[in-house]
């Protein structure tokens, strides 16, 4: 078969090339006989073992070896390279959506490109190109939004018409297209050959590689990996690395502490074909074909053409015996429509003798990115597996960034969107992944508008009012498997269907949610935000505060009742977290978090903590259904409903108060919205939420209460310049940058965690400032929207990309958030940003190639509405004296 001929070829090259791997390896075959030497024993001690030889696990251990640790095992169950990596199209393809994946992908296609000069095996690396075809206006304009985004990497790139795709490709039929994009710079390799290639540097770098060893179980105690058991014997460790593709999920679960990797594999098709009469060039251009769900790239002359069908086939990969991936079962059935979309693209290939259907599994994701990281419950033990497909494309940067994480305790990039905590255990059920791949795998050509939601799995975590918001219109989207309000369908409206809704224009539901918002401005509304991440940590004595008082930037030691906003930072001064602390009693505090927190906040405070019986953190986020009251006459609802006076001498901003709200008692209420509106969030045990939702929603219908969602939260929040955590701040943004220096006590009298690089920037400036720009021709009816992610232009040089964005229905303008940085015009090195460069600078938006002109700002919008109504006061006593 084609596929063993390849692996054959590549193990004769690698070993070629390689001498010293007789000595190491644990098993050899012979071609002459199945007698196999004894293999040489496995070392009692290691620092570093690593599960899993194929793209990822052999990528971990060569960049690792690079920087400097030698102590390291690989260890592969059968032969290197004999998994998925060997029946990966190879295709590496620069095209991504997500920043950091594009940047994997770019890394690697520059580290494969000098491998072979490196270690001497061929890596049957060829720069051929790729093109991505749309066949509809909106897959063109999701194409040059990536578009934007290659070209201020400096990875070359450009949208073309049909007739350029028929220059380069001559076989490509075009008729339905209306464009494409192309991008010069992307290659194919043999994956099983840049595997070894990797294996052969790490070889020589010290890796010790051992195949034909099985992993069984990882030890852990004091929730640390201790050791490696195997079939060949036990090996001590401080770090374990799961890159076990398909495997990854069982061999998490497989020890006593087990780790969630919530991955699951599909079948994947693709063909093979015998050489062309004019066999196809070697470097003609890769073709990506969304719309059709194919891809198709030059193979020996011929062509090997795969897709991703609407109805994938999942497997329960149950048994981990099998040592080797085998070409599973032909089913030419299921390949039929993606034969037939193929034959309507090369419509030439319709006489072309098929050599095989090739027939892989390949791991796939909850939400299509891959996983990353260290688990939340084990330390040092790290994960990279469930690449959906694109195992070759990320298989360079994504062991890189793991590296640098094991090495230096965090990756160069904001990897979060990767990140294994970004997930919970929900996620790991047998039935949910089985349902979800389903889903994901049709979804990898799908075109994604944004705003779009996982159908599947859904409805897995809810708040106690989710039947009755529901009834009331509610339209759902999901964050951290918690269902969550988008925007409220008022009765009798009718709203397009799921499918015709779908765009990057303006939306349908974009008069509802300025509805809300007006209510929000005008009168009061209700948004559940029961999803946010609470906590309460509490002590018998001080150790709550004083270990507070270290994690956190602000000053926790405040009157009981106060709620202080901070950060959780690294010890480069970037927000690990960003949330709100009330201090209930002196011992006592209550922490809000952003939703996706909850797994991520946990870990990183229970790894810093001290380990005193005396101290206790719980996890309270399910015994808390959250209601948001927002607006002028919040205070007249909650004083009606309580008995109690809530003016501002009594209920100051930022205060926390448990009082009875109808019957019920223990209701803990805070004077803050999220959203610098007027109002309060109620904090109700659970059994008393429907029962406090109901007293509020009929006290407030005379003065005009109304439901809302997190759509009119976004807006309502984006126009106050308020940063959410995720989207705008993550791991390599500081307060300093992002204007939220009042956040911090430099001064709070000890020492706390980042202080040392926050002083250092105070000091020495900042490389980048948060910004929030006004688009200023641009038309919401007509023209594209952004959403995030555009490219932000200074003075026509690229400094930044917006982060999030809302339309403002009090400036009846789109309003973006976004980072600038400030380059040297010559050398490209980072200076500092001042608050004159910022001002001076005359600035645009980049949406899908046009560009808008915009307004910066470094203040919120509340100081523009003053300076109006103040100038509008000004006339109008002027008109008055005239």
């Amino acid at each position: 078969a084609a596929g063993m001929f390849l692996r054959l070829l590549s193990d004769v090259r690698w070993r070629a090339a390689n001498p010293k791997w007789r000595r190491m390896t644990c098993s050899q075959r012979s071609t002459s006989s199945t007698a196999e030497p004894h293999p040489i024993s496995l070392p009692a001690q290691a620092q570093v073992v690593i599960c899993g030889g194929g793209i990822m696990g052999t990528s971990v251990a060569y960049h690792l070896s690079k920087m400097g640790w030698k102590d390291i095992v690989l260890l592969e169950q059968g032969r290197l390279a004999a998994g998925t990596t060997r029946f990966c199209a190879g295709i590496v393809s620069t095209a991504r959506p997500v920043s950091v994946e594009l940047k994997m992908a770019h890394y690697s296609n520059k580290l494969y490109q000098q491998l072979e000069q490196e270690t001497g095996v061929n890596t049957g690396y060829i720069k051929t190109g790729s093109i991505s075809l749309a066949q509809t206006q909106d897959r063109l304009i999701s194409l040059k939004r990536i578009a934007s985004s290659l070209n201020v990497m400096g990875i070359p790139c450009e949208i073309i018409t049909p007739k350029q795709v028929a220059q380069l490709h001559p076989l490509i039929n075009i008729h339905d297209l209306v464009g494409a994009m192309y991008v010069p710079g992307d290659a194919l390799v043999s994956s099983a050959n840049v595997s070894l290639a990797l294996a052969t540097a790490a070889s020589r770098n010290g890796v010790q590689i051992h195949e034909r060893t099985s992993v069984s179980h990882v030890a852990v105690q004091n929730g640390r990996v201790t050791a490696v058991e195997t079939d060949r014997g036990q090996i001590n460790c401080e770090y374990f690395v799961n890159c076990a593709g398909q495997w990854a999920y069982e061999l998490g679960h497989s020890g006593k502490e087990p780790v969630n990797i919530p991955l699951h594999a599909c079948e994947h098709f693709y063909l093979l074909t015998h050489p062309l009469k004019e066999p196809l060039a070697s470097n003609v251009p890769t073709i990506i074909d969304p719309d059709g769900r194919i891809y198709i790239r030059n193979w020996q002359g011929g062509i090997l053409s795969g897709g991703f069908e609407k109805n994938p086939k999942p497997l329960f990969t149950e048994g981990r015996n099998q040592l080797e991936i085998h070409n599973l079962q032909e089913d030419w059935d299921h390949f039929e429509p993606l034969l037939s979309s193929l034959l309507r693209r090369m419509p030439d290939l319709e006489a072309l003798q098929i050599m095989q259907l090739v027939n892989c599994p390949e791991s796939f994701t909850p939400d299509m990115r891959c996983i990353m990281g260290e688990s939340p419950t084990v330390r040092g033990y790290f994960v990279l597996a469930g690449m959906n497909s694109a195992g070759i494309s990320y298989g360079g940067g994504a062991g890189k960034y793991l590296a640098e994480w094991m090495v230096n305790g965090y990756p160069s990039e904001n990897v979060w969107p990767l990140d294994l905590k970004r997930f919970g255990t929900l996620q790991s059920s047998r039935t949910f992944l089985r349902h979800r791949v389903m889903e994901v795998m049709p979804l990898m050509c799908d075109l994604k508008v944004p705003r779009w939601d996982f159908q599947t799995g859904r409805q897995l975590r809810t708040s106690p009012l989710y039947d009755r918001l529901d009834a009331q219109g509610a339209r759902w989207m999901e964050k951290h498997g918690f269902e969550r309000v988008k925007y409220f369908v008022p009765p009798g409206k009718d709203l397009l269907d799921l499918e015709q809704s779908k765009t990057f224009y303006k939306p349908d539901w974009f008069d509802i949610v300025g509805s809300e918002v007006k209510c929000c401005k005008e009168a009061v509304c209700v948004i559940d935000m029961s999803s946010f991440t609470k906590f309460e940590i509490s002590s018998t004595g001080d150790q709550a505060l004083e270990s507070l008082q270290y994690l956190f930037s602000n000053d926790l030691d405040v009157p009981v009742g106060h709620v202080v906003h901070t950060g959780m930072l690294n010890e480069k001064g970037g927000y690990e977290n960003d949330c709100s602390i009330a201090r209930l009693s002196k011992r006592s505090f209550f922490m809000i978090s952003p939703t996706d927190q909850q797994v991520h906040c946990w870990a990183w405070l229970k790894n810093r903590l001290p380990d005193d019986s005396n101290l206790t953190m719980e996890d309270v986020t399910w015994k808390y259904t959250a209601l948001n009251l927002i607006g002028p006459r919040a205070v007249d609802v909650l004083s009606e409903l309580s008995y109690a006076p809530i003016t501002p001498e009594h209920f100051p901003s930022l205060f926390c108060k448990e009082m009875s709200v109808g019957y019920a008692n223990g209701i803990r209420v805070m004077s803050i919205t999220h959203t610098g509106e007027p109002g309060f969030v109620l904090y109700i045990p659970i059994e008393y939420a429907l029962h406090v939702y109901n007293e509020v929603m009929n006290m407030g219908q005379k003065y005009g209460i109304r439901n809302a969602g997190y759509y009119a939260l976004r807006s309502l929040r984006i126009e106050k310049f308020f940063a959410f955590w995720g989207q705008d701040l993550d791991a390599f943004t500081t307060p300093v940058e992002c204007g939220r220096e009042f956040q911090v006590k430099l001064e709070k009298g000890m020492e706390f965690v980042g202080q040392e690089a926050l002083l250092e920037q105070k000091q020495n400036g900042v490389y980048k400032r948060f910004t929030m720009f006004i688009l200023e021709d641009h038309d919401t009816d007509t023209d594209l929207w952004p959403w995030w992610g555009e490219p932000i232009f200074r003075n026509g040089r690229y400094v930044g990309k917006t982060t999030s964005s809302a339309y403002s229905y009090t400036l009846e303008r789109h309003v973006c958030l976004g980072f600038v940085q400030h380059f040297d015009e010559k050398t490209g090195e980072e200076l500092v940003v001042t608050t004159d460069f910022i001002n001076q600078g005359d600035y645009e938006i980049d949406i899908a190639g046009q560009r808008f002109q915009a307004k910066a700002k470094l203040y919120p919008f509340s100081s523009l509405f003053a300076q109006r109504r103040r100038k509008e006061e000004e006339q109008l006593s002027g008109y008055q004296r005239e």
